[in-house]
């Protein structure tokens, strides 16, 4: 796992190795600089020794006869069955690395490689024989890639912070994306918060020539809209989930260095753990605990990790992170996270790597994904029932949803109900993409200047959602549309985000089993009805794990990472607050209505709404602004 920055056009080389420096820590180990000068063309590497731990693994990675170069962040899970059959047709290696392969493997099919590739990984090759460079990021968007189009090249890169050493001109902000940012607290599709830097799409590639995009290619796409039929039945589907998790997470142990886990004590990590004991008996596994950093009601985790690690016999070690020092780190956050996202899930993590690095670990598995495969949110058992609210009469699911939102938002019954009636108003698509908003469009809408606002007009959020779904085929049912949400939007912008950068930060790589490329395949072929059974979510799944596992562990309530965050809000975040969303700082800012701002936070305040999500995702904001625009 490493950090990857390059570009095709006029830019200066120097820049190029100070954004290296800036994200030394995704790759400590080793860095590396290629500069082609009469090609334009300039390639940059930070390097997390995982695979291959000699010298030999240095990139930027060139083949000496044909002169092809390579940069690679990532793993490729496959890379000894295609090396061997590589060897077969010839090619000779130097190294061990996957580098290498992924090199031969160009050398051989070109373009074509990337659907061969089974791993996580944001990659460009060079090839001065064509004078091209293919950009590319794996399927599932599990590591990220940046990029910009300017009138003199193409700039690409894993962090934002380091692409905007190469094109400092990019620091135009990017309304649409900002709106996006507070109605989900992240961002669905390409945008950034800035106009010329985008996200280049899972499962895409890039062709750049000349310092221009030639053309950009979709190489993956979702089982969902290549025909892939849901055609088991509930036995087939809980013996073959157990079967190809079993695989995925064997494959994915491959490493020159030791391998822990997450261990949360919910089912998904907890069947990762499980399954990887199997090749690693002694797989040494990291937890948190939130010491009271919890809202009123919230399941403590650390009693069930500490359950499952006494029962598989593996060490766990705990992490213990205290609520003001949670609270007091969320500048550190949103400067790390290089977008505002208002998520403190991401603390989480930073955490829990955190320890793991301290105690000599590079790599640690992730159970990110089982609900976006298998269900397991509250949205997928609403999804379930969706055919029931055709039948209702609009008018009256209007109704509901404005009596719900009337509700006092200080009680956690209540903004459940508020949360379950929003959008109800709304048909088929365009409700199903109203699960993911954290608050009502016209909130939102209403809290930018009059200026924005004007532009705004026109749009609404969900368009990306709406479109993507647009797209699938019309016998797609709801829980699945659904689930095609998560893997395209809620994975790649938000979770898998998160967990990247967070776990970058102290140079330790996440690997996520349940998105592997084969085990992604089979859960298509598992009906809705089986995956979510009524109120059960992620049957298969715990059906499969029932003989492994403690069935308190795998059949405990859905238990997210809670964070007492309306307090925070009404308390330890006041002086923040005061500070960073005073009128006066949000109008010397510009991007939203000063008053408007201030009735936000006294009807959150009041318990009139609940608005803590949007406030910090508001702080959010400004904290990014200051440190990527002001600075």
């Amino acid at each position: 796992m490493c950090g990857i920055l390059g570009y095709s056009g006029r830019f200066d080389a120097k820049a190029l190795e100070r954004g290296l420096e800036c994200i030394t820590h995704r790759g400590p180990d080793d860095s590396g600089v290629l500069i082609y000068a009469n090609a334009g063309i300039g390639l940059g590497h930070r390097r997390l020794s995982i695979i291959e731990l000699s010298p030999l693994g240095h990139q930027p990675m060139v083949d000496a006869t044909s002169g092809v170069a390579i940069i690679f962040n990532g793993e490729i899970y496959n890379f000894r069955e295609l090396r061997r059959d590589l060897e077969a047709r010839g090619h000779a290696f130097r190294s061990h690395s996957d580098t290498e392969v992924i090199l031969h493997l160009y050398l051989e099919r070109g373009e074509a490689m990337l659907p061969m590739l089974n791993g996580i990984f944001a990659l460009a090759v060079w090839d001065p024989r064509s004078r091209t460079t293919l950009v590319a990021r794996d399927a599932l968007g599990v590591k990220p890639l940046y990029f910009a189009r300017l009138a003199h090249g193409v700039a690409y890169g894993s962090e934002i912070k380091a692409l905007l050493h190469l094109t400092p001109e990019c620091r135009e902000l990017d309304p649409e994306a900002l709106r996006r940012y507070l109605t989900f607290l992240w961002c669905p599709g390409e945008g950034t918060p800035l106009k010329g830097v985008r996200k280049l799409d899972p499962g895409t590639s890039m062709l750049l020539r000349d310092g221009r995009v030639e053309r950009t290619d979709c190489w993956y796409r979702l089982p969902v809209f290549r025909g892939v039929r849901p055609d088991l039945d509930a036995h087939a589907a809980a013996s073959g989930t157990l079967d190809a998790l079993r695989t995925a997470v064997h494959r994915q142990l491959v490493s020159d260095v030791p391998v822990g886990a997450f261990l949360s004590g919910g089912l998904d990590s907890s069947a990762i753990v499980a399954l990887a004991r199997e090749q690693s008996p002694n797989i040494r596994c990291f937890t948190i605990d939130t010491g009271g950093a919890l809202n009123p009601g919230d399941a403590d985790d650390l009693p069930y990790a500490q359950r499952v690690a006494k029962h598989l016999g593996v060490p766990i070690a705990v992490i213990r992170v205290e609520p003001t020092r949670m609270a007091g780190e969320l500048e550190k956050m949103v400067r790390q996270l290089d977008e505002p996202l208002a998520d403190f899930a991401a603390l989480n993590v930073f955490s829990i790597c955190g320890l793991a690095r301290e105690q000599g670990m590079k790599v640690l598995l992730s159970g990110a994904g089982g609900d976006d495969l298998f269900t397991g949110y509250r949205r997928h058992t609403a999804a379930s029932v969706q055919h029931f609210w055709s039948w209702m009469p609009a008018m009256l699911r209007r109704g509901l949803e404005r009596t719900a939102s009337r509700l006092d938002q200080r009680r956690g019954l209540s903004r459940r109900m508020t949360k379950l009636f929003h959008g109800a108003g709304l048909n088929g698509d365009r409700r199903l993409a109203s699960y993911f908003e954290w608050a009502p469009p016209e909130h939102i809408n209403g809290l930018f200047a009059e200026g924005l606002r004007t532009t705004l007009a026109g749009s609404r959020s969900t368009e990306p959602l709406e479109r993507f779904l647009g797209a699938l085929p019309p016998s797609v049912g709801s829980v699945d549309r659904m689930l095609a949400l998560e893997q395209r939007f809620f994975l790649a912008d938000h979770n898998l985000t998160y967990t990247d950068k967070m776990s970058m930060a102290v140079s330790v790589e996440v690997r996520v089993p349940f998105l592997d490329l084969d085990l992604v395949e089979f859960a298509a072929r598992i009906p809705a009805s089986v995956k979510q059974r009524g109120r059960i979510g992620k049957w298969p799944l715990k059906r499969a794990m029932e003989s492994m596992l403690p069935h308190d562990v795998i059949y405990r309530p859905k238990a997210g990472f809670g964070v007492p965050l309306r307090r925070w809000v009404r308390e330890d975040f006041r002086p923040m607050i005061g500070d960073l969303l005073s009128p006066t700082a949000t109008s010397r800012r510009g991007l939203f209505d000063p008053a408007a701002v201030t009735r936000l936070i006294e009807a959150n305040a009041q318990g009139r709404i609940d608005a803590s999500y949007t406030i910090l995702s508001l702080l959010c904001i400004e904290i990014w602004c200051r440190a990527y625009i002001d600075r």
